[in-house]
């Protein structure tokens, strides 16, 4: 990768981390006034409105909200909806470092998905991977002991959900633009998390709320363009690794923030999760590599 290239993945992807750390402080200092549909009612809100101000200032973009797909923006919009009331709830009775750890499980249920749904097939890698992320759940929640803490299901069913928006959203990228993803995503989700508000809440947010809802609706939206503009920049081998540093950085909020300890069960249950993620990367690299040459090698010959 060129090094002006690599400049960017590490600028975006340090706004992107620190999107993902304000989004998990903000509904900590959120959830003593609201419950968790309010929440992400601010976050799909703020959203929706610096959206709809995009498109009436940039014309350009309106050609790209033409209705196309809204099936599948609907089931997409609906799981990842799913996935983020169970994020948001877990975030406010769980250590922040078990939530971001076990979130690391998404890759995991797609590489298990994909095969019904996407009809790729499970290699040496991807199998290994499963195995690994699967050792790395048990390290951290620890089921029959007497450390097990059943909200970390929260998560994982979290992490499910957001593997299965992300195969919905890989199917819409082929002739759905980016944009459009995300705008529809608000303006479902929006009404989705109004349905369990209360229709007076904001009248709720006292002097010590307003900046956490201001938080949480920039990086509602931040953390989403600056992932975007990572991968746009760089492979997932160079962006993902980084967005590992998560884990420790989180860790760090919880324990300066909220007195919160650093459980060396969840750091090592998280390297195992991380050295599988890894281990697929790095095999999907190869074998990219190994096509590529071939096709090549085709073309030559057939020149």
């Amino acid at each position: 990768m060129a090094t002006h290239n690599l400049g960017r993945v590490v600028f975006w992807m340090t706004g992107a981390l620190l999107s993902f750390s304000l989004s998990a402080v903000s509904i900590r200092g959120l959830s003593s006034a609201l419950n968790t549909f309010e929440i992400l009612s601010i976050r799909s809100g703020f959203g929706l409105l610096v959206l709809l101000a995009l498109v009436a200032t940039v014309p350009a973009l309106r050609r790209e909200l033409a209705p196309r797909r809204m099936g599948m923006h609907a089931w997409r919009n609906g799981i990842h909806f799913v996935g983020q009331c169970f994020w948001t709830k877990a975030i406010t009775v769980l250590p922040l470092a078990t939530v971001f750890a076990l979130e690391f499980t998404m890759p995991m249920w797609v590489a298990v998905l994909a095969v019904p749904l996407l009809g790729e097939r499970l290699t040496p890698s991807r199998i290994g991977s499963i195995v690994l992320g699967f050792l790395g759940v048990v390290v951290i929640v620890r089921p029959g002991m007497e450390s097990f803490q059943p909200a970390a299901l929260l998560v994982l069913v979290a992490a499910l959900a957001y593997a299965l928006s992300l195969i919905a959203t890989k199917q819409l990228t082929a002739n759905v633009s980016t944009f459009a993803i995300i705008f529809w995503m608000n303006l479902m989700q929006f009404p989705m998390a109004l349905a369990g508000s209360d229709p007076l809440f904001l009248l709720r947010l006292g002097e010590s709320t307003w900046l956490p809802a201001l938080g949480m609706g920039i990086a509602g939206l931040t953390s989403h363009f600056c992932l975007t503009k990572a991968f746009r920049y760089g492979d997932a081998s160079v962006v993902v690794p980084i967005d590992f540093v998560r884990i420790p950085l989180i860790a760090l909020v919880g324990w300066l923030f909220y007195n919160e300890g650093l459980d060396v069960f969840v750091f090592l249950g998280a390297g195992l999760i991380v050295c599988g993620v890894l281990w697929n990367l790095r095999a999907e690299s190869q074998r990219r590599g190994v096509a590529a040459t071939a096709t090549e090698k085709a073309h030559s010959a057939d020149a």
